[in-house]
């Protein structure tokens, strides 16, 4: 439960602008790129949004002019956009080209519902902008890709005037920490994030200013492997990566002086090397580290480092070396251990009470090489001991050096020591921790630190059933364990970018998170990995392995569908835009390779429970989802021949699929299983007229199935979205609130605090204790209870559709989503026979309420079975 606390908290902490905003109608959450006060980005035409904070009822923006400037006190006199009669929140700069390494401030004016103008102001700040912009040398220590210890590199110079400001641009093939004086900079982990490293290398910015003092100061930086030099090996070829390489780095440090004058330090030939205590790092395995080696002060100036080697110059990764604008890694949460179960002593496991992702932190003392093992496992033999077994199938070690999950700290003997990865994480609940010599351990001992994208939480669910709310928050566990820059299918066994779990759980992440700058950076790499005739690998980013197997349409069509759905959610159709040459390639090698409209490729419904549809039936689904959003995409950005020729596509491969697989007198498809029934539904094949029925059959089909699934990765997808949507919202809270084998609800009274791999726990192959793939239940909270959804013709919840179900079985239910324009709650409670209903919309927001019951009233008065509503909150009273 202190995960769900943690929501809360940042949670208010994001509701909070409106709540203190000054007067009503005044803008709030200023972002640029989405992002609060970035630091270094390249975007040349950034993007600004905001919120206006006023509750009262219907209140919307009327108008909205941007202002642009380098002088905070002086925005008047900059550039400025023109006035605009616009309820937009979201604007474009299309000012002159914008300078590197400059803070802009920009404010935006807002005339609320009465004319009143309302104003805020932020800031955001340039980087590179371009390539030739960096002053650095690319330097390495070593030539080898097989030397296991991790580089260290200093630098020390002089500040001969007082100093103004300071910023570090750091660009890494590999991981690092940054340390100036001894201090390390940042709170980031595993920065940079993971891309495919020859064709587009990421740097961060630091502001570095309170860091660096008149006089002498020392730069240090330590490199890892991360994914740039994979030396564990495993099935999917990590170490036979083309961009494979010891680590290596480029550093700008620019120094702007209290005159005005400008220092840059960088990386080159000056710089000296030397190997450190951690003797091996592997993103995929685990760390080693030997505190004997260790040199105290290595990143202060006082250091002697006259043992230490020049560094070597080295060419750079790629020659796109871009910005890294997105929500980082961190350690977001420290876990107490919950118990600890001692054999002796030097035998201890210590159990989380949860399964999440990243690291843990051992404080002991012990004598000198002391040598103590840290195993991370999901779960525990009969015995009590770690075991390893449902993560490291794929694992291929040609060794005993590299154990899976199992970091190793070798004690220097001075005293009280304390060891966390800086180069790994991994997916666990318990730690073994094995020591050669006697060691006294408690559970203070041990930390466990949940990493993940830091994405804000945007989300919330509560209802009268604990195991609901259970599922809900297990889903959102899952969902950010598997979110580290991209996304991912499980943190422990394959940390791989999986696109058919990455286009199932986009909306339950983009209901509970704002990730948008995450699955922006994904989709660069997806353009990134596409080849010229338009083929994608299955799991991205990737060293190669991919392109032969499992992506299908059923899985990367994440190259429209997760684009389509940001412009639903955010209203902002920049990576729609960014995609489009992506999306037509890809739809067109389909069509190419199947011209009748059915396509067999992919890997179909994945880990069913026990019934299998047909692979062309689920790929062929997804290929016209791909070909209906590229005409949409299509008609959005005014390219109507491309609409009318996408639009065509999509109704031939619609007529080919019914024309297969439905049996227009029964209203059955193919075989009749829930997942052919909820995919058709879900999907939009169905002919209107055949809707009705088909739903009825597919009610049945579950009723047949004892109101239990029977569907396996793509139908989890469908099946509850199928019936709610279709008449069946009661049959489908049966199914989604079940309790027994294979429900979710079975995973959470075993003991569940994440989602699984496998329906069946006892399963011995297929079963990591942390995946996102069966997460749509997540979004479906939001949706098929609390009834919320966007809407297309007004996208970014400009207009919300609510469309609630008050099932039977449940008492209460409460769903809130912060959308772009501002808070969003949908709560429901049943009275004796009536029901009352609560909805709250923000400000520059209407809704469109439907009711599947025909005695809905509104201020006493029958309002309907859809009625459009203001910004406002609205109480309705069912009878």
């Amino acid at each position: 439960m202190k995960l769900i606390s943690a929501f809360l908290v940042m949670y208010v902490w994001i509701s909070l602008p409106s709540a203190i905003a000054a007067t009503p109608g005044a803008p709030a959450g200023l972002k640029c790129e989405y992002l609060e006060r970035p630091l270094g980005i390249d975007a040349r035409h950034p993007r600004f949004t905001w919120y206006i904070a006023d509750d009262r009822p219907g209140a919307k923006q009327t108008a909205y002019q941007l202002f642009v400037s380098v002088d905070s006190s002086a925005l008047d006199k900059g550039w400025k956009s023109p006035r605009s009669a616009s309820q937009n929140n979201i604007a474009v700069y299309q000012g002159p080209a914008l300078q590197p390494f400059t803070r802009y401030y920009w404010r935006v004016d807002v005339w609320d519902k009465d004319g009143k103008k309302h104003s805020a102001a932020s800031s955001f700040e340039t980087g590179m902008m371009e390539i030739d912009n960096w002053k650095g040398a690319w330097v390495s220590d070593l030539n080898d890709v097989h030397a296991k210890p991790a580089g260290l590199f200093r630098k020390v110079f002089r500040a001969g005037k007082k100093i103004s400001s300071a910023r570090a641009y750091i660009a890494v093939g590999g991981l690092y920490e940054l340390y100036i004086n001894g201090d390390r900079i940042g709170n980031h982990r595993l920065d940079p994030m993971y891309t495919r490293f020859d064709r587009r290398t990421l740097y961060v910015t630091y502001d570095v200013t309170s860091q660096l003092k008149q006089g002498a100061n020392a730069i240090g930086v330590m490199l890892g492997n991360g994914w740039y030099n994979h030396q564990s090996t495993a099935v999917w070829y990590f170490d036979k990566a083309p961009w494979r390489a010891r680590p290596t780095f480029c550093l700008d440090l620019r120094v702007t002086y209290a005159d005005g004058s400008v220092e840059t330090i960088t990386t080159g030939k000056d710089w000296k090397t030397a190997l450190g205590p951690v003797i091996f790092n592997s993103i995929y395995t685990a760390e080693h580290y030997d505190a004997r080696l260790e040199q105290p002060g290595w990143n202060t100036v006082r250091f002697d480092d006259g043992k230490w080697k020049n560094v070597l110059l080295r060419a750079a990764p790629s020659t796109n070396i871009v910005a890294q604008a997105m929500h980082p890694v961190e350690n977001v949460e420290a876990i107490r251990v919950k118990t600890v179960n001692k054999f002796s002593d030097s035998l201890y496991v210590f159990d989380l009470g949860r399964n999440i992702s990243g690291v843990s932190k051992l404080t002991v003392r012990g004598d000198s090489g002391t040598v103590i093992r840290l195993v991370h496992a999901e779960q525990l033999h009969k015995n009590g001991r770690a075991d390893l077994s449902n993560i490291d199938v794929h694992y291929r070690p040609t060794d005993d050096k590299d154990p899976f999950q199992t970091d190793i700290f070798i004690l220097s003997g001075n005293g009280e020591e304390t060891f966390m990865p800086r180069f790994n994480y991994k997916g666990f609940q318990y730690v073994e921790v094995v020591s050669s010599k006697p060691v006294q351990l408690k559970k203070e001992s041990l930390t466990g630190y949940f990493m993940h994208s830091a994405v804000p939480p945007v989300g919330r669910i509560s209802s009268s059933n604990p195991v609901i709310d259970k599922i809900w928050t297990a889903t959102n566990n899952a969902y950010l364990s598997n979110l580290f820059g991209y996304p991912t299918d499980c943190p422990q066994r394959e940390k791989n970018g999986w696109t058919g779990d990455g286009q199932i759980a986009v909306e339950t992440g983009l209901y509970s998170f704002d990730g948008i700058t995450v699955y922006e950076k994904w989709l660069a790499d997806h353009r990134d990995e596409q080849q010229p005739n338009g083929v994608l690998p299955s799991i991205i980013p990737t060293g190669g392995w991919g392109y032969e197997w499992g992506n299908g349409p059923d899985w990367t069509s994440t190259i429209a569908i997760i684009p389509w759905n940001i412009y639903l959610f955010y209203g902002d159709t920049s990576l729609l835009a960014a995609c489009y040459d992506n999306i037509k390639r890809y739809v067109d090698h389909i069509d190419d390779l199947y011209p009748s409209g059915l396509t067999s490729w992919g890997l179909g419904d994945w880990v069913p429970v026990k019934s299998k549809s047909p692979v062309e039936f689920t790929s062929t689904a997804y290929y016209y989802t791909d070909a209906t959003i590229l005409a949409k995409t299509a008609k959005l950005l005014g390219k109507t021949d491309d609409y009318t020729k996408y639009n065509a596509l999509a109704q031939k491969i619609r007529k080919a699929f019914n024309d297969k697989y439905l049996d227009p007198q029964t209203g059955i498809y193919s075989k009749g299983l829930q997942t052919e029934l909820s995919v058709a539904l879900f999907w939009g094949l169905v002919p209107e007229n055949m809707k009705a029925t088909v739903a009825a059959n597919l009610a049945k089909r579950v009723e047949q199935d004892n109101f239990h699934l029977d569907v396996g990765l793509l139908g989890t997808k469908a099946i509850l979205n199928a019936l709610s949507e279709n008449g069946y919202a009661d049959v489908a809270y049966r199914v989604a609130s079940q309790e027994d084998f294979p429900s979710w609800g079975w995973w959470i009274v075993n003991g569940a605090t994440t989602l699984y791999e496998n329906w069946d726990i006892t399963a011995t192959r297929d079963m990591s204790r942390n995946h996102i793939m069966f997460g749509e239940i997540g979004a479906w909270l939001y949706k098929g209870l609390g009834g919320i959804h966007p809407d297309e013709a007004q996208p970014g919840f400009r207009n919300v559709i609510l469309e609630p179900h008050f099932v039977a079985g449940l008492d209460h239910f409460e769903a809130e989503h912060t959308g772009p324009n501002g808070k969003i709650i949908t709560s429901w409670k049943k009275r004796g026979n009536a029901i009352d209903y609560t909805i709250t919309i923000p400000a520059n927001s209407t809704a469109t309420v439907r009711f599947d019951v025909p005695n809905a009233y509104l201020k006493g008065k029958l309002a309907g079975k859809e009625v459009k509503v203001a910004a406002g909150t609205h109480v309705f009273e069912i009878r």
